[in-house]
């Protein structure tokens, strides 16, 4: 029977219209999801009215449940907040009772998998393996003034993990390069255990960099890190970590922004189960200027509530601090997050960010070229006058055609599979290391041209001499910024020197959209200063210029679909499917790179298997639809199962520029693949 519905009935019943209609969106979709109260026969609504028509409760009540059942004590708790939080409480009292529910029916129906749920170690040993590792670390430095300022942040993340309250919103503010991750991860540990938090959650907005925090993390702690992506290798998953991924029942989570906001959005059993051990954690947001600013209303309310019901502290952490304080925009009322505070607010080893990125200063920024734009030939001259360079370009089309100009050029995009993306990443760090020890011992360095999208902006760890960055938003410009002289390590005889890193005006502007906006909220501040200094003061101007152009913070109306009307009327499962952070214009297609080829040749043969299709996301290229539908009409690419694409033409991805399908705004031709 339907024993969902006929309980919200029963709900309803016994608590009245108010405290039972709550408990029936609960009740009701706690194996089908959340529903919405209005809508089509999925509808909360619809349902209660069927129930009643069809006479469900009285069919269940005929099977004589227990009485401790029927009239159990009616639930004492309160909805914590107001009525713009009541949905973020009632997910956290689904999610409470879906992962109850799971677990019952794992421990009944597969106890040994019930079993694999082993106790993870709890915080105070995480921290005392942390502390041990660190102290290795400091013992090997090599002492250099980069390496004393990591120390200090790293003091003073500690000493203030200790000093701040058990829950609130604070900010770590510390230039590229200056040890922001672990001095986050140590502020984390030492706040949980200070403050008796269950957990602590490092939240990434981008794959390209997620791989490379959980490594450094597994290094640590080994097999007691739980990472939780679609693009993780199952070769690096346990049965213990995959099923703590599901729930988060583990104290360390390495998760991104898609997974954490979308969870709290969600509708679906699956993805709310995790919620509730949201409760009482640390929540680490790695490049926080990354979230989405068209979902930035919805983001930053659960932000708020999570921190001021739920026992979460955040830690918002990045070099471009962005302008989240309460104030208006547009006319318009921005609640924003308030009373922020800055762990580097000074101290006696570590004084506040702007002294940081004093002490921190490895580059010198050159703006010249930003005023009239340069071709891609007058680029290239440009760039092969240095011998290890990084360029950094808007556009996949404009990156093709800087790495076609340049000879022996190392292209980086998301036209290339995230495995090869992170092979190709791997071979960077190798030349760049390689070039190091020959400059050491006096020899000439061999050239090293790379050009990418702004993907290796994100987090990626390497350390170029010379960087040219295309003009973009100042958040793009400092993290390309970080990938110069990032370690501090240039000479100029005995002295230190600095990095360079040259702005240009690229043929073109950014695509339309937020790149675009960013691009002009930076030449704004440009026609006030044509030389500017990248310091916290000159992020807030830019940000505040940058989110005044955002049309819309709440792009979607996610948080009036989530406001109770009079009667509790609340559309969850809309909210759920319009909030997705990822726009969902492109489809994945497998590139026949690498081994992809042997399991694709395994998941043909065998049945459909979970494991392999994972082991398979690695090997993924996004390609939009319209252009899908060209490749499958071509027939280079091929339906190998349904809804799941592979490349069956050889010819379709290249060594160099990896997938050739698609070029950008460019239809190419059947059997001509536009670079």
């Amino acid at each position: 029977m339907d024993h969902s519905t006929a309980g919200a009935v029963h709900a309803v019943d016994e608590l009245g219209e108010g405290a039972g209609r709550l408990l029936a969106y609960l009740i009701a979709g706690h194996h089908a999801g959340l529903p919405d109260w209005n809508g089509d026969n999925a509808s909360l609504f619809q349902r209660l009215e069927d129930a009643r028509k069809k006479n469900f409760l009285k069919e269940a009540l005929d099977q004589q449940p227990s009485e401790a059942i029927l009239r159990g004590q009616p639930p004492g708790s309160r909805p914590k907040g107001g009525a713009a939080d009541l949905h973020l409480w009632l997910r956290m009292l689904f999610s409470s009772l879906v992962d109850a529910d799971f677990l019952d029916t794992e421990n009944y129906m597969d106890s040994d998998k019930a079993n694999t749920r082993t106790t993870y170690p709890i915080i105070d040993n995480l921290l005392t393996r942390f502390t041990d590792h660190m102290g290795q670390l400091a013992s090997k430095a090599i002492p250099s003034a980069v390496n004393k300022i990591r120390a200090n942040v790293l003091h003073q993340c500690i000493e203030r993990a200790v000093e701040e309250r058990g829950n609130g919103l604070y900010s770590l503010t510390v230039p590229t390069g200056g040890g922001k991750t672990l001095s986050a991860l140590a502020f984390a540990l030492h706040h949980a255990k200070e403050h008796k938090k269950r957990r602590v959650i490092y939240a990434i907005p981008y794959l390209s960099i997620i791989e490379q925090t959980a490594d450094i993390f597994r290094g640590i702690f080994g097999e007691d890190v739980v990472e939780h992506h679609s693009n993780l290798d199952p070769d690096k998953e346990s049965p213990r970590s995959r099923l703590a991924s599901e729930n988060w029942d583990a104290p360390l989570i390495v998760t991104t922004n898609v997974q954490l906001f979308e969870s709290l959005f969600a509708a679906r059993t699956s993805r709310c189960r995790k919620l509730h051990n949201l409760v009482d954690s640390v929540i680490i947001l790695d490049e926080a200027q990354l979230l989405p600013p068209e979902f930035l209303e919805p983001c930053l309310a659960a932000i708020r509530s999570l921190s001021k019901h739920y026992g979460v502290t955040f830690v918002l952490c990045t070099a471009t601090q962005p302008a989240f304080q309460p104030r208006e925009i547009n006319g318009k009322p921005f609640p924003g997050l308030p009373d922020v505070r800055e762990l580097m607010r000074g101290g006696p080893l570590v004084h506040d960010p702007n002294e940081l990125y004093q002490g921190l200063d490895r580059v010198e920024i050159h703006w010249s070229n930003t005023s009239v734009s340069a071709t891609w030939d007058e680029l290239v001259e440009r760039v092969t006058h240095h011998d290890q360079t990084l360029v950094i370009v808007n556009r996949k089309t404009d990156a093709r055609e800087v790495a076609k100009r340049l000879p022996n050029a190392l292209y980086l995009s998301t036209d290339l599979c995230g495995a090869h993306r992170a092979e190709r990443i791997e071979e960077i760090r190798i030349r760049l290391e390689a070039n190091r020890e020959r400059a050491k011992e006096g020899l000439p360095v061999c050239p090293l041209h790379v050009v990418s999208t702004q993907l290796i902006e994100a987090g990626v760890d390497v350390d170029f001499p010379v960087v040219f960055r295309a003009l973009a938003g100042l958040d793009s410009i400092a993290q390309a910024a970080g990938r110069c002289n990032r370690e501090g390590r240039l000479m100029c005889g005995e002295d230190e020197a600095k990095g360079e890193v040259h702005i240009f005006m690229p043929p073109e502007p950014a695509p339309s959209g937020l790149l675009l906006k960013g691009e002009q909220a930076t030449r704004a501040l440009l026609a006030l200063d044509t030389n500017p200094t990248l310091a916290p003061h000159l992020f807030e101007r830019y940000f505040k210029l940058w989110f005044a152009a955002i049309n819309s913070m709440d792009k979607e109306g996610i948080v009036g679909l989530l406001s109770p009307g009079n009667g509790l009327e609340i559309s969850f499962r809309t909210a759920s499917e319009k909030f997705q952070l990822i726009p969902d214009d492109g489809v994945p297609v497998i590139a026949r790179w690498g081994e992809a080829e042997n399991w694709l040749t395994k998941l043909k043969a065998d049945k459909p298997d979970r494991w392999i299709m994972r082991k398979l996301q690695r090997y993924s290229v996004n390609v939009r639809r319209n252009c899908l539908d060209r490749l499958i009409a071509q027939h280079d690419v091929e339906e190998v199962l349904p809804g799941f694409y592979a490349q069956s033409n050889d010819l379709l991805y290249d060594e160099t520029f990896g997938f050739l399908g698609c070029a950008d705004n460019i239809a190419p031709a059947p059997g001509n693949y536009v670079f």
